[in-house]
């Protein structure tokens, strides 16, 4: 199938799955801290989709015009113009949300103050402040003539662009760095009669209120006025081939690249004056393939996602208790109740606590002998870090699998890297040809003379943090077959070069893609044959066009596919004669929606798998990727149930359709219901259940 028209451009469709995320900080049923954090998200997400798939498109176009392919320099530029202009839309829409976000928050007599609107006694609390804790942290850059100023910038930081005006002089510039970094962007102004009233300003204009108090003395001008802006760099890197440096020195060196990338996107406040826009558009050397527009006020939105509650509690989400394990529970070890039966958890509805003991637990059981782990994500503070610190000092063998290319994460994981070294553990450091992102933990325990693999083999990162926030599936498991597996994917890590057989585990590169197109392949057969064919699938992104082509022949041969894919999905449904038995629905909600699952009806044998990998090209043939089997029945059963409340959800749900409008699902007759909390209410009734065996 090679028509275009079967394929809904994974670019667009990103900046979908972002309006999704505007959605919600649109959404009046949602609290309205919470509004305005999810417009820090969708900022940050923006950030992340120029820094990669905006700057992708980019680099697309430049290598096409340099191979004098005019054709696909063509498209990839009509692409690009497509994106500036939803772009352009989306802002349009930001702004007005902001604005109606601001005006619910006031009604709840929280007050966001621009400098012009402080009042005398605010004016000299924000000088106080400016002078004894903010002013420490200002370096101005002086610009000159001979100045690269983009080789100054990072692309994550907001600036102030400040024109120092002085007349019959040529206008000097400067650009100030808001200091983020290190202290809070939002400040509770104490309040100086009524405490029902919470007045709170950006730092940003705290600084802009005190310009003149930074240049003073340094710097002649008559008058002086600043404007925000913030640029976004291409993310890519490259590993240089000099063979005499170590893997790490080259990802160090590559990490640099970042710092001087070619800028893809520049916003900056719509206020700012021709001249100085004009300025910082040479400064930063723009051109026409670049994204460069005005907006509102404020840049970085990022940081709304800390967006601090002043207010009552009601003005974001209650918190739901993490619901304890009672699998876990009702044993004294994490050892005895996995090998009770298998245990699987959901994330962030059960604590991510059983998971940090059962590496706590093996870091000091006299019977354990041998820790294997692979880290993708971890905490700042990571528990299960210091767990496996802990392994080694009581001579535990500890080996420790660390991807350094980690989109974002390079910097810290090289970091952890070099403190496990100094602390004795033996890290690798995987292979340079394939990210690994798989997500597995095996744990081998001598019991009555043999050595015993306990696995864990999940959907996420071994990260305490995003735990809370992400839904992510954890097996445990004692299953030797399923053990001993996990132990060769860690041996195919190390040795790539020998020859490895699954017989139960998807591994991309190896087997992933060939095993989900047979059993795509194996529900036509069954619906042939007259017995249950359905094809179920939840997923974050669905954009490799082999797996998209299988899901179309299978529905058009009669099978029924539901699928749930949070962010990209290229995939059509509902195209006449191609795709009318397959139903997506996207659902974004308070959680992140993070597994893999894979559910086929297997002509009334029902296959149930849970993947570290989305259905993309890079996961399917460049990475390395962990799908497991579910065999437990219960737990197979636990997992359709979570995923048919999903599809009963009637609040979050969006529907995918061929232009990817984001409709809500019609909820029609059918009550309210939204999946995240009745998932929750799911888990402990099911704990309940578990409790009373």
């Amino acid at each position: 199938m090679d028509n275009l028209e079967l394929y809904y451009p994974k670019e667009l469709s990103w900046l979908a799955f972002n309006e999704r995320v505007l959605q919600e900080a649109a959404d009046k049923n949602n609290p309205v801290v919470e509004r305005i954090r999810f417009l820090g998200i969708y900022s940050n997400n923006l950030d992340e989709f120029y820094r990669v798939r905006a700057a992708d498109v980019k680099r697309q176009i430049t290598i096409a015009q340099n191979d004098g392919n005019e054709e696909e320099a063509e498209k990839q530029t009509a692409l690009m113009a497509i994106i500036q202009q939803k772009v352009v839309q989306l802002s349009d829409k930001f702004d007005h949300i902001h604005k109606d976000v601001l005006k619910a928050l006031a009604r709840y007599n929280i007050h966001i103050l621009r400098k012009h609107e402080l009042n005398d006694y605010q004016k000299q609390w924000v000088r106080n402040f400016f002078v004894n804790k903010v002013l420490r942290h200002i370096a101005p850059i002086i610009i000159d003539k001979k100045m690269d100023l983009l080789s100054r910038l990072n692309g994550t930081s907001v600036y102030l662009y400040v024109a120092l005006r002085r007349k019959d002089r040529n206008t000097r510039y400067a650009v100030i760095q808001v200091p983020t970094s290190d202290m809070s962007r939002f400040m509770l102004i104490p309040p100086e009669k009524s405490r029902k009233k919470k007045h709170i300003i950006m730092l940003d204009d705290m600084i802009q209120l005190c310009l003149e108090d930074i240049f003073r003395g340094f710097v002649k001008f008559d008058e002086v006025e600043s404007f925000s802006f913030k640029m976004t760099r291409d993310a890519e890197y490259s590993i240089n081939d000099e063979i005499d440096e170590s893997y790490v020195e080259k990802m160090s060196e590559s990490m640099k690249q970042r710092l001087i990338a070619e800028p893809v996107r520049v916003i900056y406040d719509n206020d700012m004056p021709e001249d100085m826009m004009q300025d910082l558009r040479k400064r930063l050397r723009i051109t026409k393939l670049d994204t460069m527009h005005a907006a509102g006020h404020y840049r970085n939105f990022k940081d709304f996602i800390g967006f601090p509650n002043v207010g009552r509690e009601y003005l974001e989400h209650a918190p739901l208790p993490a619901i304890d394990s009672n699998a876990f529970s009702k044993f004294n070890t994490v050892f005895d109740a996995i090998t009770a039966h298998d245990i699987l958890l959901y994330y962030p509805y059960h604590r991510f606590l059983h998971v940090t003991e059962f590496v706590r637990q093996a870091a000091f059981d006299p019977s354990v002998k041998v820790i294997r782990i692979n880290i993708y994500r971890v905490a700042s503070n990571s528990r299960i870090i210091n767990s496996l610190i802990d392994a080694v000092d009581n001579g535990k063998k500890v080996t420790v699998v660390v991807e350094l290319r980690a989109r974002f994460d390079e910097e810290a994981n090289i970091e952890w890297s070099k403190r496990m070294t100094d602390a004795g553990i033996r890290v690798v450091l995987g292979v340079p040809t394939l990210k690994i992102h798989s997500k597995l933990c095996v744990i081998t325990r001598e019991e009555r003379g043999a050595m015993i693999n306990y696995a864990h083999f999940g959907t996420g990162n071994f990260n305490e943090k995003t735990a809370k926030i992400y839904t992510d599936y954890s097996l445990f498991t004692r299953n030797q077959e399923l053990a001993n597996e996990a132990v060769a994917v860690f041996d195919l890590i190390q040795y790539p070069f020998r020859r490895y057989k699954f017989q139960h585990l998807q591994i991309s590169p190896l087997n992933a893609r060939t095993r989900i197109q047979s059993l795509i392949r194996q529900e036509i057969q069954h619906l042939k044959e007259g017995r249950p064919a359905q094809i179920t699938f939840k997923i974050n992104n669905l954009v490799d066009n082999e797996l998209m082509d299988d899901l179309y022949r299978a529905s058009q041969a009669g099978v029924k596919i539901r699928g749930i894919v949070r962010g990209m999905c290229s995939l059509i449904p509902g195209l006449k004669g191609i795709s009318e038995n397959i139903e997506i629905i996207s659902i974004v909600d308070r959680f992140l929606e993070h597994p893999r699952v894979m559910v086929f009806e297997g002509g009334g044998e029902r296959k149930v798998f849970i993947s570290s990998a989305d259905w993309m090209t890079r996961n399917m043939d460049n990475r390395i990727e962990v799908g497991c089997p579910i065999y437990d029945k219960n737990l197979q059963q636990r997992i359709v149930d979570i995923m048919d409340i999903q599809f009963r959800d009637t609040l979050k749900a969006r529907v995918i359709d061929k232009e990817q409008s984001n409709k809500y699902v019609a909820r029609g007759n059918r009550k309210k219901l939204r999946s995240q909390i009745e998932i929750y209410d799911y888990l402990v009734k099911e704990e309940e259940k578990e409790a009373g065996k």
